[in-house]
């Protein structure tokens, strides 16, 4: 009897041996299609934008000239339009992020807080072509008509800050193409930023609070303290996405090759270029897009590994 038993309990024992086996061998085979996926694309991409590196060398990335009928392709201008874009979409986003997520968190009452993260989520899956309409159509001629104006009366005498405010008033150029951006991206890094706020623990606060801490103080020295890493993953995520933005830029960045510290003046982007261009391009046209598109994909690993390190140092502070 006891031989019949532990006889069967071998038995159950390789059985699910054996389907613990296969389900690793399941979950390894999906990581490994992913991997085999990126290096497919980083393949192709590198294999394809040899022909420009080979003819123009360091040139095509240090020149500003883009002309496809002659040959000349520089991707510096469209780089700059990137990161400026990027970086000024951030810092409009992260405070009223973060102000948006203290308010639905510490502040607003429970009947009104689903509806809210209900508008932020919606707000996050609009198309992006839809954000540049938008833009274009009515941030756009707002911007032109009410807000350049005042700046150019602010600072139009002041050294430096004429340059930056300064530029035709038609509402489109770099600073009205990192407003889009931020309003892209501030319902990502507020839903991540409302979530760890909710996960802190309450006896944290409440602590804080018969000390006599008010809530800004609360928000201050004990949550921000407890999920900074999770917000700086947050962060990294929005910059992530205003990277790679596309048609939203294209609608309001100006689309001309240009370098220039003035907000308001046209530029481009390593995404609206490619946009704007691939269906017609061919040959070196197609391998200097193809580039692009490679470049744009180093910067994103570039602002992964940064965050990596960012959150590294964060945990250990």
């Amino acid at each position: 009897m006891i031989t019949t038993e532990v006889t069967s309990a071998a038995r159950i024992l390789r059985v699910e041996n054996g389907k613990n086996a296969r389900f690793r061998l399941y979950v390894l085979g999906i990581a490994l299609l992913v991997l085999i996926v990126l290096g497919a694309i980083i393949l192709t991409l590198v294999d394809q934008s040899m022909p420009v590196f080979k003819q123009l060398g360091l040139t095509f990335f240090t020149s500003s000239e883009w002309n496809p009928v002659s040959g000349q392709f520089g991707i510096l201008p469209a780089v700059y339009g990137t990161l400026v874009t990027s970086f000024i979409a951030l810092a409009l986003a992260v405070p009223v992020s973060f102000f948006i997520a203290f308010f639905l968190t510490e502040l607003c009452p429970y009947r009104f807080r689903t509806v809210l993260n209900s508008i932020i989520e919606l707000l996050a899956g609009i198309p992006s072509i839809i954000y540049g309409m938008w833009g274009l159509f009515v941030l756009a001629p707002l911007l032109a008509d009410h807000v350049q104006p005042v700046l150019t009366n602010w600072f139009g005498e002041v050294w430096l800050l004429k340059d930056i405010f300064g530029g035709p008033p038609i509402g489109i150029g770099y600073l009205p193409a990192a407003l889009i951006l931020a309003i892209m991206v501030m319902p990502f890094i507020t839903a991540v930023m409302r979530e760890v706020f909710d996960v802190v623990p309450k006896a944290l606060k409440e602590g804080s609070y018969g000390l006599g801490a008010n809530r800004w103080e609360v928000m201050w020295t004990v949550v921000l303290p407890h999920t900074k890493v999770a917000l700086t993953g947050g962060i990294m995520l929005g910059l992530g996405r205003a990277l790679g933005e596309t048609m939203a830029v294209t609608f309001m960045i100006g689309n001309v090759n240009n370098i220039s510290v003035g907000l308001f003046d046209s530029g481009n982007s390593i995404a609206s270029v490619i946009a704007n261009e691939f269906a017609e391009a061919k040959d070196l046209h197609m391998s200097a897009l193809l580039a692009m598109g490679l470049i744009l994909f180093f910067i994103a690993f570039v602002v992964l590994v940064i965050a990596r390190a960012l959150i590294r140092k964060v945990e250990k502070s």
